[in-house]
């Protein structure tokens, strides 16, 4: 498929900024991420009772955008220092595309290639060079149907952050009386240190992309299958509700030892962000900016991934009321410093295989509706993050979606596991 930029620009919010709300502080959890970009992509096919035209959505899509950016205002803002944001009203990069093809010949045959050009940088995760905090691409298909890419600075936000504002605008687009603002207490909650030393860690993805050819692969795990994991657990451990993210997620992390040719003396590990919002009354659900942790857990080589689950299980649980009410507190910083500290330095052992995380199933994109319908598809684009998992809902939210950044040679193995090889796509 042959994908044509037709226009770029910046939207700027319908209203302007007020001069009290100009600079927008960061929060210790922003400011030591890199500015490298989180990357989504919504898939829509036309619906002609919404009564709006092919031609006229990324007219519609650009006007409700600039009224939700006026809540949203530091999205339209520009990076002033390490912890500040002007919020100038500079606008966010917005690109229009047609692209030559169907949409549901990508969505039953997607390529990686075809994907990446859907979202408006194409450097596959790697930091930005860019100045926007969002990037927005519209991409038009011959049928009617459209795909529209997300490309968020997480300098700025987390995944949450961007899907909180993916309902405002949505919900703007579509004509809704009720629309979520978002709530900026990250910076009075977790205030920046400032700390003028601080550089991103030299091994860091982002930072230092992989020197080896890296191959993104979709596994699909039918509600069925996830069922079948969930009971197996239930039957055989002390977890009476499995999610289906740990399940999931341990049933790689074991083939996934086993690709690597890791013996039963070999240490891996995953980190996992856990969401802090909801888990006390003071992070909303509607929080803006980075508010999470990184669930690290460690294993001795091809552990049984029954007790992969309980070990994820028992990490994550660590991140409770007790926890986020110490990050809350006078030292709460050196918390999440150690907190991140962990995961740096096994990251930088080669001794520790890491296997990292990016669950987005707990955020219902599939309900994401700008006025036409819900979406046919919700998927990622490429990552240059090698050995990372990005976990999407199905469409029917019972199942899930698995994409795997691996090294190429190794890919081979991982497909070749019995309980992937028969899922995968």
């Amino acid at each position: 498929m042959k994908i044509k930029i037709l226009s770029r620009e910046l939207v700027k919010p319908s209203s302007p900024t007020p001069l009290a709300l100009k600079d927008f502080k960061l929060s210790f959890i922003d400011e030591r991420i890199p500015h490298f970009f989180i990357p989504l992509i919504l898939y829509y096919t036309y619906n002609e009772s919404s009564g709006i035209k092919p031609s006229e959505m990324d007219t519609w899509l650009k006007a409700s955008m600039a009224e939700a950016l006026t809540d949203f205002y530091p999205l339209a803002g520009r990076m002033k220092g390490q912890t500040l944001v002007d919020c100038n009203d500079e606008g966010v990069y917005f690109l229009v595309s047609v692209v030559d093809g169907m949409l549901q010949e990508l969505i039953e045959y997607p390529k990686n290639e075809v994907l990446d050009n859907l979202i408006p940088y194409k450097s596959h995760g790697s930091t930005l060079i860019t100045n926007e905090q969002l990037a927005v691409q519209v991409n038009m298909f011959q049928c009617g149907g459209i795909a529209i890419g997300f490309c968020l600075s997480h300098r700025i936000a987390d995944g949450s952050s961007l899907w909180t504002f993916i309902k405002a605008w949505a919900a703007k687009a579509a004509g809704q009386r009720k629309v979520v603002s978002p709530v900026f207490n990250c910076a009075s909650l977790l205030p920046a240190r400032g700390t003028p030393d601080f550089r991103p860690n030299p091994k860091c993805a982002p930072v230092l992309p992989s020197v080896e050819r890296l191959v993104t692969k979709r596994f699909y795990f039918p509600a069925s299958f996830v069922g079948e994991l969930k009971n197996r657990v239930i039957k055989s451990s002390s977890i009476m509700q499995p999610s289906r993210v740990e399940v999931v997620f341990a049933m790689i992390w074991k083939c996934w030892m086993v690709a690597k040719g890791l013996d039963k003396d070999a240490l891996s590990a995953t980190c996992v962000p856990v969401n802090l919002r909801g888990k006390d009354v003071i992070l909303d659900e509607n929080s803006f900016g980075n508010l999470f942790q990184m669930a690290t857990t460690l294993a001795s080589g091809e552990t049984d991934w029954i007790v992969l689950v309980e070990k994820l299980r028992k990490t994550i649980n660590k991140f409770d009321n007790n926890y986020i009410t110490r990050l809350l507190a006078k030292d709460g910083f050196e918390i999440h410093k150690k907190n991140f500290t962990q995961m740096r330095d096994l990251i930088s052992q080669d001794i520790v295989k890491v296997l990292k995380c990016s669950p987005w199933c707990n955020f219902p994109l599939y309900e994401v509706d700008f006025g036409w319908g819900k979406p046919s598809w919700v998927t990622s684009a490429g990552f240059a993050s090698k050995d990372t998992i990005l976990m999407f809902n199905s469409k029917d939210s019972r199942g899930v979606e698995a994409w795997v950044v691996m090294a190429d040679h190794e890919m081979g193995k991982l497909e070749q596991e019995i309980e992937l090889k028969v899922y995968y796509l």
